[in-house]
């Protein structure tokens, strides 16, 4: 049996292979991350052996990068494991102390785990759960970006139109932006037709505005300290980011809804959990097999805590470590802030660490731990949760 440990990078890969006894049977080489590095790397273990059963192939799971090396080599029937660089670690600082790391190093640190069975495989997302994963976290950035899009609007509603903000609870709210998006200045909205803007606001708020707001508003307008729009350029401004704001993770999100539709999982019985949640969770775990209790699961979101002590002496309290997936993290604390509103054992949970004296950041803490212990009991069972409340 060979050993093939491939070091992955952007550009170009490093790889060495080692035989099952941990003998160098080649020194590390680099080759292209390309069509021609590819066949450069079969030609170097067809010199060893031909027959591919003889050969295990493995690499970290490296950003993307891994991927089109490891789709090829699948594809032509090589056995190829996916590792997770926590599982490498401990053999790394074992071969240098921790005190270097270099691709050769990092090659025989990948091929080592392999030989010394301390690994547990990573299974590769079906074609669709990886591009579900791409389009959560694609999502993730607009969403993100749309913070500073809304900072945009208001800072130019300040200059043309002060006293919007005045008239609604959140300028960001359905009704609001509907009339935004018709009338985005004072100048605009002083003009408007009484109907018109009555019919928008009754439509937009399902009844709970009418002709008193329409009334309300254009006088407003009309006696509005904002600066007059020169040549449209604010109107114009503002259009632009309503249009981005409202319309940018719109799309990705009925595709993401769509496409999780076509899991089979139990994940949406869960209580703060829907079919975003569900696709953002579903796709970045992948395969629940591949941890054996929650507690694995709640390391790899980064949601264990992490203790710096020497001696009897604490330094910095108790932290989440972060290590893991930022975007599994991001999904189970919002999952987490959901559920306490609305499921009756998650808030029972919740109010019981608030009587304790802890503060709300902290109880959302704990209360990660307990919504990960379901998750990967619903996904290990394939079965919905019993008494599903949101």
């Amino acid at each position: 049996m060979f050993i093939v440990g491939i070091d992955i990078a952007k550009r170009s890969h490093v790889a060495r292979i080692i035989d099952s006894e941990g003998r160098i049977v080649v020194k590390p080489f680099s080759f292209r991350n390309s069509c021609s590095g590819y066949n450069a790397l079969l030609a170097r273990m067809h010199k060893i052996t031909n027959r591919k059963s003889e050969l295990i192939l493995a690499m970290e799971a490296t950003s993307h990068y891994w991927l089109a090396l490891y789709t090829r080599l699948c594809r032509e029937g090589y056995r190829v494991v996916l590792l997770n660089p926590i599982q490498t670690h401990a053999v790394r600082e074992m071969l240098n102390n921790g005190d270097t790391k270099t691709d050769e190093i990092d090659t025989l640190a990948i091929a080592e785990t392999i030989r010394f069975g301390r690994y547990k495989p990573s299974r590769v997302p079906q074609d669709k759960l990886l591009a579900l994963r791409e389009l959560c976290r694609n999502r993730y950035y607009l969403v993100d970006m749309a913070s500073d899009l809304k900072r945009k609007i208001t800072a130019l509603l300040d200059q043309v139109f002060p006293e919007f903000e005045t008239q609604f609870s959140t300028i960001f709210g359905k009704a609001a932006l509907a009339v935004l998006k018709q009338y985005p200045t004072a100048e605009k909205m002083g003009r408007a037709q009484l109907g018109k803007l009555t019919q928008l606001l009754q439509t937009a708020s399902n009844g709970r505005f009418g002709e008193w707001k329409a009334r309300q508003l254009r006088e407003t307008a009309k006696g509005s300290f904002g600066i007059p729009d020169c040549e449209g350029v604010y109107s114009m401004l503002i259009l632009l980011h309503l249009q981005s704001l409202l319309d940018g993770a719109a799309t990705l999100e009925r595709q993401m809804a769509e496409i999780f539709s076509q899991f089979d999982t139990p994940l949406t019985s869960i209580p703060g959990i829907g079919p975003l949640l569900g696709a953002a969770i579903l796709s970045e775990i992948r395969d629940i097999s591949s941890f054996s209790c929650a507690d694995k699961l709640l390391s790899y979101a980064g949601l264990n805590p992490r203790v710096k002590q020497s001696g009897e002496t604490k330094f910095g309290g108790i932290h989440m470590s972060k290590r893991g997936s930022p975007y599994l993290r991001r999904a189970i604390w919002m999952a987490c802030t959901n559920a306490v509103q609305c499921d009756p054992m998650f808030r029972a949970y919740y109010e019981k660490k608030a009587a304790e004296g802890m503060k709300y950041m902290c109880i959302i803490g704990h209360v990660t731990r307990k919504m990960t212990a379901v998750i990967f009991a619903v996904l290990r069972d394939n079965s919905p949760t019993r008494n599903p409340s949101c």
